[in-house]
């Protein structure tokens, strides 16, 4: 009896593993190269199928799809920005409506920076190529990442878009996507639903498993002065001040370049050591080096980015 009793408990246990398995699992996706990956977006909610409960794993991805896909996937959203008037997609977008089921998927993309064309229609293919740097850029919003510096060879390197050739890159770097046993990415050949969703869940575990590099302290606006002293007849001397915030900072030249009869002076702000207390209180720094005194000293044009809005529609935070 009691040997019985263990048999029907072990009989239900793998009805209901095997139920678990099933529920979780597309009608069409068995023995895809990505089954199991689709099978935990799936549980994650980030795949759905249609009415059949399939996924179609070899159909192509069009963008409406693509977007919403990397949307869901990592997560992104608009949370941070002050919106004046309600955002709609034919805002950012002219042959998208404001009311279909993607609208707000390429609201949110466009307003963190994943390069979506402006004039793309819903029902248009996805490229291999495009999905990737869709998806790279999207990755950043997660964080800046460090990727070993290589360039990978693809065979077919001529036929990529040069605006996407740093993602790919990137991805095949971080091994978030591959190329065939050829060395060939196929970039103008449509990605499949399939691809999309192996490339997709590579890149979330990617973003869940890699730390991101520290952010760098903001550096002040330093309003650079520029002097120049004869040392003799040959040489003068050059001198770029400013004042900083207290005597943490300092200054220190990065480079001089040269054009025309002008020696372009650049400029680093050397930061304060974190582990140290500085008194709060302004303070002259300056840093000098020596040029042909037949060449004119200059300061480049001003790097600093002052603010400006994304248009009337949000305000960021």
């Amino acid at each position: 009896m009691r040997k019985r009793s263990i048999l029907i408990m072990t009989l239900v246990a793998m009805m209901l593993f095997t139920l678990g398995q099933t529920v979780w699992a597309f009608k069409d996706v068995k023995n895809d190269a990505n089954e199991q990956k689709i099978s935990e977006l799936k549980k994650l909610g980030i795949l759905s199928g249609d009415k059949n409960d399939k996924f179609n794993p070899k159909s192509k991805l069009t963008y409406a799809e693509g977007v919403t896909l990397i949307v869901r996937g990592l997560n992104l959203n608009i949370d941070h920005i002050r919106f004046i008037k309600e955002p709609k997609a034919s805002d950012y977008f002219t042959n998208l409506k404001d009311n279909a089921w993607y609208s707000q998927s390429f609201i949110i993309a466009s307003l963190n920076g994943l390069e979506i064309p402006k004039t793309v229609k819903a029902s248009d293919i996805m490229t291999r190529e495009q999905f990737a740097h869709h998806l790279f850029k999207a990755m950043l919003t997660k964080g800046d990442y460090a990727f070993i510096e290589m360039f990978m060879l693809l065979e077919d390197e001529d036929d990529v878009n040069k605006d996407y050739m740093d993602s790919i890159q990137k991805l095949l770097i971080s091994k978030i996507i591959t190329l065939d046993s050829s060395n060939k990415f196929y970039p103008k050949k449509a990605i499949t639903r399939s691809e999309a969703a192996g490339w997709l869940y590579n890149a979330i575990t990617f973003v869940k498993e890699t730390t991101p590099i520290p952010n760098l302290p903001e550096q002040p606006a330093l309003d650079l002065k520029l002097s120049v002293n004869a040392v003799n007849s040959d040489i003068n001397k050059v001198t770029v001040s400013a004042q900083a915030p207290h005597p943490g900072y300092g200054l220190r030249i990065a480079s001089i370049g040269f054009e025309g009869n002008e020696a372009i002076i650049y400029v680093e702000t050397v930061l304060p050591d974190p582990d140290k207390m500085y008194p709060q209180v302004i303070t002259d720094v300056q840093v000098s080096t020596y040029v042909d005194a037949k060449l004119k000293p200059v300061l480049p044009v001003s790097a600093q980015s002052s603010e400006s809005s994304t248009g009337s529609a949000a305000i960021t935070e």
